[in-house]
């Protein structure tokens, strides 16, 4: 069983500055870390579909933490490249359309969407919930892929869209299929970000664990989302050991703890290895 004090070992070397927006490769003494780079990316994350889809450059600076000047030659540099681009109408930045072959390669590269997407729809249609499939970014997870099941899940979730890492059942699975070192730095980055509850995320991730060890996989009931429940599983993919992780979730209306463990979470598990014996023939073939 794994200790708590294992989980709260700090890094050799602590990257410092602001938790969340820090890493080992953004680390001040790491000579390989390219700054200007880091900076230009950092921008480029400040986008979203949401309620960040234009931006100013005090708006990115606030977001960043950059200094204005920074960021203004950063964007000019960003639209001449044709990831950005300058709404004058609005006197704001929005993403350009450079953007979009990045992200069709990414998702082109990954093999696990196109083989799981028919069985993930399959098991939320069964269940009523809905499945997802994510990837760690940073200190969330992406989804990959979403199959809504027609359940009472109040929220519509789209592909594109994150959630908290170390505080959702998908994040937890992700988190159970990692190296000790890399767990112990992503919790070192939510202990430094100084987010509230940090106490109860460890001893909410510490019985995570423990679910994993006896059950192959964790779950959620109404712990971050009120009246919603999870069932995370993690993914190695054999084909070229990249983790990702399978979610199930939907109402707590009617569901029950028992019905989780016995139904919902084998279900998920047959998901996960029918997904991963298929990838492996892929391999063998």
């Amino acid at each position: 069983m794994r200790k708590l004090d294992r989980l709260e070992r700090p890094r050799a070397a602590a990257a410092g500055g602001n938790g969340a927006s820090r890493s080992r490769a953004a680390d001040p003494v790491d000579r390989q870390f390219v700054t200007a780079l880091g900076r230009g990316l950092a921008i480029l994350r400040c986008f979203n579909e949401a309620d960040r889809r234009y931006l100013a450059n005090q708006d990115i600076a606030t977001a960043t933490s950059l200094p204005r000047p920074t960021v203004s030659r950063l964007t000019y540099t960003l639209t001449r490249l044709g990831y950005l681009q300058y709404a004058r109408s609005l006197a704001r930045y929005c993403l350009g359309p450079a953007m979009l072959p990045v992200a069709r390669a990414y998702m082109a590269s990954l093999d696990v969407p196109a083989v799981a997407r028919p069985l993930m729809q399959a098991l939320a249609d069964e269940l009523k919930c809905t499945v997802t499939l994510g990837a760690r970014e940073r200190l969330s997870m992406v989804f990959l892929e979403v199959c809504h099941g027609g359940g009472l899940l109040g929220m519509r979730i789209e592909v594109g869209a994150k959630v908290p890492h170390g505080a959702t059942a998908m994040g937890r699975a992700h988190l159970c299929a990692t190296s000790d070192a890399e767990r112990h730095e992503l919790l070192d980055a939510y202990r430094r970000a100084g987010r509230a509850g940090w106490p109860r995320i460890r001893d909410s991730v510490q019985q995570s664990l423990r679910q994993f060890d006896r059950h192959g996989f964790c779950y959620l009931m109404g712990e971050t989302y009120t009246d919603v429940w999870g069932v995370g599983v993690p993914l190695v993919s054999p084909l070229d050991g990249r983790i990702f992780a399978f979610n199930c979730g939907g109402s707590l209306h009617g569901m029950t703890r028992r019905r989780i463990v016995q139904v919902v979470g084998p279900r998920l598990l047959a998901l996960r290895d029918a997904v991963s014996q298929h990838l492996s023939g892929t391999r063998a073939g």
